[in-house]
């Protein structure tokens, strides 16, 4: 059995090498020749997978170790009879740290705080619902919109897109890319809802690039200056607009999902996937393939701001201005679209906030609840 997997799926070996030869290629590079006499493909967001690249194929499997599938015509696999795999939630947590460690940064540069804030949560799924489980924890008030989950659910604890542009202070978007239907979501943030904003307010797209219109965004930052965008996914990657980066206060490529353990996940699942495919049972588990994190423990004997307390632990495990500044240096030297491959293919390592111990000492008991809400591991003195 021969399987073509993308060389930037981790413990591609560990997860695949046992079902037959793995060939790892560059995700951008894959292409209908490499497939010529493969059975398997696994792949990630960057690789289009469609009638032209399988037509002539022997694949009977398709993995993709991402939330997304809009890179997959699941039509075209499904009229073929060629099994898929997917794996929704692999890095929900990953993104919610992304989140949380942004609107952090952003309160301390601009002088407010998280609690004080109304956060608009617009798609309600793997990653939004984590979000507002935790923003919810840490006191913040949370608004939701989610019209799938309310036209099956009841209308109950979701409200309309417009009612969170006109009352959220904070907008993140969470959806994913739906070009047809009733609840597409294409351009959902259209130039009416962005120039609805009210001035002030953040946005926050760790989605789909295509479900806001950067046009639209940059003319707003352009023409008022009035908003804050957090974007880490874009319209027309990797190619994407220079003057809306230029505008974005934190900019980074497509990489809030890209933990460590969001990626293990991603690739266990679709190990186990394709082990069904083929008639398997597999022990296979996260433990096994997941290293321990450089720094496991960090101790707090001290109570200080609960905010502060939770950027301090944040930053010892992910600060997501490392990824804006990293990737504008490389737009400096590089094409545009080359830098932002660069900055995912060259992804340094990150760990996920449950992977930190925060033990706290006698003084610094009433920092647990925060720190356990933003999802740390709260350890304290018996």
């Amino acid at each position: 059995m021969k399987l073509v997997v993308d060389a930037n799926i981790p413990a591609s070996e560990a997860c695949f090498a046992e079902f037959g030869d793995v060939v790892r290629l560059p995700g951008r590079e894959i292409t209908a020749r490499h497939l010529k006499d493969a059975d398997a493909l696994v792949v990630r967001s960057v690789t289009q997978v469609n009638q032209a690249m399988l037509a002539d194929s022997p694949v009977r499997f398709v993995g993709t170790c991402t939330i997304g599938t809009d890179h997959i015509d699941t039509a075209y696999l499904k009229a073929r009879e060629i099994a898929f795999a997917s794996a929704p939630g692999c890095n929900a947590e990953a993104v919610v740290d992304y989140v949380l460690a942004s609107l952090l940064t952003l309160a301390e540069r601009q002088g407010w705080l998280l609690t004080q804030r109304c956060v608009g949560v617009v798609g309600v799924g793997n990653v939004g619902s984590r979000l507002q489980a935790r923003l919810q924890a840490l006191g913040v008030e949370v608004l939701s919109c989610d019209p799938p989950r309310a036209a099956q659910e009841g209308s109950a604890g979701f409200e309309a897109l417009q009612t969170l542009i006109s009352r959220c202070d904070v907008l993140c978007l969470h959806t994913p890319l739906v070009t047809e239907g009733p609840h597409r979501t294409r351009h959902l943030l259209s130039a009416s809802e962005i120039n609805a904003l009210k001035p002030g307010s953040i946005v926050v797209n760790a989605g789909r690039g295509d479900c806001m219109d950067s046009a639209a965004l940059a003319e707003r930052l352009t023409q008022q200056a009035d908003l804050t965008a957090v974007l880490d996914v874009w319209e027309n990657e990797p190619e994407i607009d220079p003057q809306l980066h230029a505008l974005a206060t934190l900019a980074t490529p497509h990489v809030a999902g890209y933990s460590l353990d969001g990626k293990l996940r991603g690739s266990l699942m679709i190990h186990h996937a394709l082990a069904q495919h083929l008639g398997r049972q597999s022990p296979l588990t996260l433990a096994d393939i997941c290293p321990s994190p450089a720094l496991g423990e960090l101790t707090l004997q001290q109570a200080i701001p609960t905010e502060d307390a939770l950027r301090l632990c944040m930053r010892a495990v992910y600060d997501p201005r490392r990824d804006h500044d990293r990737l504008a240096r490389e737009m400096q030297h590089q094409a545009i679209g080359n830098a932002f491959d660069r900055c995912r293919a060259d992804y340094p390592l990150r760990r996920e906030f449950a992977t930190l111990k925060v033990r706290l000492g006698d003084d610094a008991t009433s920092l647990a609840p925060g720190l356990r809400a933003a999802g740390f591991n709260v350890l304290t003195e018996a």
